[in-house]
């Protein structure tokens, strides 16, 4: 049996710590997602940034490793949509699957323009402003990254590993980097089947991202989907409530 664990932006496996202290007794595998803070290593062509590609490369490293199925997937934000590529990608070596928003039925919402003062950070990201205005400067990335943290966060406190994440996303040429996903990704919506894997879904109901009524298409991307509401949670699931993450995998191990 063996759980992966896959970041979100901006994030590191370390945001996984409290997680993987409440699994001593499980086989767990938490990838640096290329491109991304501390598997930064050089420039990252657009088409090795998409969800798909990096759920390659994951699947590729499981085969490496002789794990060819009893697999439990965990995934948030970014995380959670590579996941989902996994999913259909290969469903039968998942057992489960524990996931965060977003999903294909959020369709075109994140788009109104009710929502440009919560989604704008996306479209900065893909203009080339953003990288020249921030990248290799370590002050600039502690500030966007706090902020950041503090407007998604519930609580609004800076994650425990914060000097850990700025660290690796401050290198130069490591912020332009990670800044890929969102030109190689854009929107929520999929021309994809359902995932067939049993899913949770894990919903923080203070996540100004992703309101719950968004998770009202579940059925329809799903077969076998639970909805769980976390309640007291933002958008960073396993540093605010890795409880909640640790529960939902161990009802999804065989």
């Amino acid at each position: 049996m063996t759980v992966v664990l896959l970041h979100g932006w901006p994030g590191l496996p370390a945001d996984y710590d409290a997680v993987l202290a409440g699994l001593p007794d499980v086989r767990v595998i938490v990838p640096d997602l290329r491109g991304m803070g501390a598997a930064f290593d050089g420039v990252v062509p657009v088409e090795a940034s998409t969800a798909q590609s990096h759920a390659d490369r994951m699947l590729a490293s499981l085969d490496d490793a002789g794990i060819g199925g009893g697999v439990v997937i965990a995934g948030y934000d970014i995380g959670s949509r590579i996941a989902q590529a996994a999913l259909q990608t290969d469903p039968d070596r998942f057992d489960g699957a524990v996931l965060t928003p977003a999903y294909p039925g959020i369709g075109d919402r994140a788009a109104s323009p009710a929502l440009a003062s919560v989604f704008w950070y996306q479209h900065f990201h893909r203009e080339p402003i953003a990288a020249e205005l921030i990248d290799g400067d370590e002050r600039a990335v502690r500030a966007y990254l706090t902020y950041l943290w503090h407007e998604w966060r519930a609580d609004a406190a800076p994650p425990p590993h914060l000097d850990q994440i700025v660290a690796a996303y401050a290198r130069p040429g490591a912020f332009a980097a990670s800044l890929q996903w969102y030109v190689a990704n854009r929107g929520y919506a999929a021309e994809t089947g359902p995932i067939t894997v049993p899913t949770t879904m894990l919903w923080p109901d203070r996540d100004p991202l992703f309101p719950l009524e968004w998770a009202d298409n579940l059925a329809q991307h799903f077969t076998d989907a639970r909805l769980n509401v976390v309640e007291g949670c933002g958008h960073f699931v396993p540093v605010e409530r890795p409880d909640a993450v640790i529960r939902a995998i161990r009802s999804s191990l065989r």
